[in-house]
């Protein structure tokens, strides 16, 4: 079959760029990233060629792992393709999923390429408000929902999706008989009257160079924008950014991976799906509460190979770990800290194999059990990006001799345009350019510091029907303008100083980046578990404080109650706090105190008089998805913190 692809033509374009969901655009083919640019489906057949028989997704089955082969899986996205068609899915219309990870969304998804739509992943936070947008811009003719929970928020918003023609629930069976509803099982079987050939006509029409994905970025500011990936952005970045990070294709050495992140999001989506086609990994599914806590549960049980997490996932782990080590003995203790400033020691001095003797003890005695008890003890590539991770959370990592790789991209870029790796680490920076894909500076100040602009194979097409917001994103060249600042080094490596629309401009006319400033409160004080910096158009910089606490399970709502290592924190204080109420309005003079020094330390290494906090308060509660001051993948959304705290706010400047 391998002759059918060779040279498949490219769909008419005259622009890099279009907004029409049914458009095509001019690929970047040059030089540095001359690959025949190929289809998803040609991607899947080739891995199935190579890895058909090799395990590719397993899932839990009343407590059984049970696998399935590239093969099966294969066939599973075309009998999904074939339902898609019976449905009435019409070309670059929007497949809508709206759930949580499974082998299922995965056939949903490929399937929707497959049968010619467009593949729209959905929050599954998202309220139905925000599902109604969504599926109504992307056309969708079909939405794929994971439970009852999610059918609701669909059927709150029925009369206002003009497109839908069908709804199938991948997990549990519905309720109530509702009109063009399906149970996944009802779904396979509607297939069976598409013929092999209508498919495969509709495969062989497909081209590389047109829409089959859309991510919807989760918009911090104004409505959410339909970023638009064609297959070869898919495709070649699936192939391409994944070297960096040394991911083995499954004929060198299996890699595996549980799935857990949001797949609406571009990273998880390109890292669990995408790569995991290209080089045939073995993708677990996580449980759905993962991120309550279960995951941890899951990697011991799957011990895989690789592992990425945004920085809140990080920081979660190093706070279980911190607390695992504060209840140890008073020798465990020791010698749990003796190994970690061993490692973090041997690990910043020399990258390479160089190591001390009493580094390979350190590491054998004691770290090697601390790396088990999160589950990674086979883990050798460890990737974090979505977000700016701490030097604090890399460090403590370090500690335990996992080097974290961070990425930085977005989703216009199909994901990683910089990335970290064996052969390209140097903290505190995010890697170097993906080879293949090229990078400049524009607008470049005295200290060398610039906006980011990317070019490469995985650039976008464009937002979905907004013409105006990709004329902003891309130049008339083509470059895409990030909105990060950033400097690089004289050997390549990236360093980000933060968006240009988070630069606070005092009223003075001082330029503040927020994140060094928050990093640092939070470096000082431990039991900060939120730190936001306030300023913009003001006399003087004021900052917001949360404390760490623990989250209601079920809800994942922030409670009152501390967590262990701010009580812990309260303790040493000489303060008897276990609740923020204890705390708040002053209550607690140590605590208070504790925090003015921290926040004195920190002002006394600023470079300027108006780059110090000059006051501060701590709020009820601390920031959470739910509470919808973090975005899905758990940014800070600084325009709804200041809309939510604006009377909080505004006490800090009335005279």
């Amino acid at each position: 079959f391998c002759d059918e692809f060779v040279g498949t033509p490219l769909a008419p374009a005259h622009s890099l760029w279009t907004t029409d969901a049914n458009g095509s655009v001019r690929l970047r083919i040059e030089e540095g990233c001359p690959e025949e640019p190929i289809t998803v489906h040609q991607m899947f057949k080739a891995s199935v060629e190579k890895y058909g028989n090799m395990y590719a997704l397993a899932s839990k089955k009343n407590d059984k792992w049970e696998k399935i082969t590239f093969l099966e899986y294969y066939q599973f996205c075309r009998r999904a393709a074939k339902g898609f068609i019976k449905l009435g899915l019409e070309r670059f219309h929007g497949v809508a999923i709206l759930g949580f990870n499974s082998a299922e969304w995965f056939f949903s998804a490929v399937g929707a390429i497959m049968a010619g739509g467009i593949m729209t992943g959905v929050y599954a936070t998202n309220s139905p408000e925000a599902c109604q947008y969504v599926v109504s811009d992307s056309k969708a003719n079909i939405i794929v929902v994971e439970n009852q929970k999610q059918l609701d928020k669909i059927l709150q918003i029925l009369d206002r999706l003009p497109h839908l023609k069908a709804i199938v629930q991948y997990s549990g069976h519905p309720r109530e008989k509702i009109a063009n509803l399906y149970s996944w099982e009802e779904f396979m079987e509607l297939g069976l009257d598409v013929s092999e050939e209508e498919l495969d006509d509709i495969i062989r029409s497909q081209r590389a160079n047109q829409c089959c994905v859309l991510i919807y970025t989760s918009g911090t500011t104004g409505k959410p924008k339909g970023v638009m990936l064609s297959h070869d952005n898919i495709t070649w970045t699936a192939n391409h950014a994944s070297r960096v990070g040394d991911m083995q294709p499954a004929d060198t050495k299996q890699e595996s991976l549980v799935s857990y992140l949001p797949l609406s999001h571009i990273a998880a989506q390109i890292y669990d799906l995408w790569t995991g086609i290209q080089w045939g990994e073995l993708v677990y599914f996580a449980q759905p509460d993962a991120l309550k806590g279960s995951l941890v549960t899951t990697l011991r049980e799957v011990c895989p190979t690789s592992h990425m997490g945004v920085p809140r996932v990080w920081e979660k782990m190093m706070e279980k770990i911190k607390q695992g080590i504060s209840e140890c003995g008073y020798v465990k203790k020791k010698l749990v800290t003796w190994a970690m400033s061993v490692s973090l020691g041997a690990n910043q001095k020399c990258m390479d194999d160089e190591k001390p003797f009493l580094f390979f003890l350190a590491d054998s005695l004691v770290l090697q059990k601390l790396r088990a008890e999160l589950g990674l003890s086979c883990c050798q590539k460890f990737f974090s990006g979505a977000a700016p991770i701490s030097s604090e959370t890399v460090q403590f990592f370090l500690g335990l001799n996992i080097w974290l790789y961070e990425a930085y991209g977005m989703s216009e870029s199909t994901g990683p345009h910089f990335m970290s790796g064996p052969k390209a680490y140097k903290l505190p920076s995010c890697g170097k350019v993906v080879p293949g894909c090229r990078y400049k500076m524009a607008n470049i100040d005295s200290e060398g510091t610039g906006e980011i602009c990317f070019w490469g194979r995985n650039i976008f097409m464009g937002f979905l029907n907004m013409e105006d917001k990709t004329r902003e994103a891309l130049d008339e060249d083509g470059w895409l303008h990030s909105g990060d600042l950033g400097k690089i080094d004289e050997e390549g490596f990236l360093y980000i100083t933060g968006r240009i629309k988070e630069l606070i401009i005092t009223a003075g006319g001082e330029n503040v980046p927020p994140v060094p400033i928050e990093e640092a409160v939070k470096k000082e004080l431990p039991l900060i578990s939120n730190a936001m910096l306030i300023g913009d158009k003001r006399k003087f910089l004021s900052m917001l404080l949360t404390l760490k606490c623990c989250s209601d399970t079920e809800t994942m709502e922030p409670t009152e109650e501390l967590s262990t290592e701010a009580a812990e924190v309260c303790r040493q204080l000489g303060s008897q706090a276990t609740k923020v109420s204890d705390i708040i309005g002053g209550k607690d003079k140590e605590v208070y105190r504790a925090i003015q020094e921290g926040i004195n330390r920190v002002n006394s290494a600023a470079t300027s008089n108006a780059q110090r906090i000059q006051k501060w308060t701590i709020l009820r509660k601390d920031f959470s998805v739910v509470g919808g001051e973090l975005g899905p993948t758990m940014k800070l959304r600084r325009p709804v913190v200041l809309e939510m705290y604006h009377k909080v706010i505004d006490n800090f400047y009335k005279e």
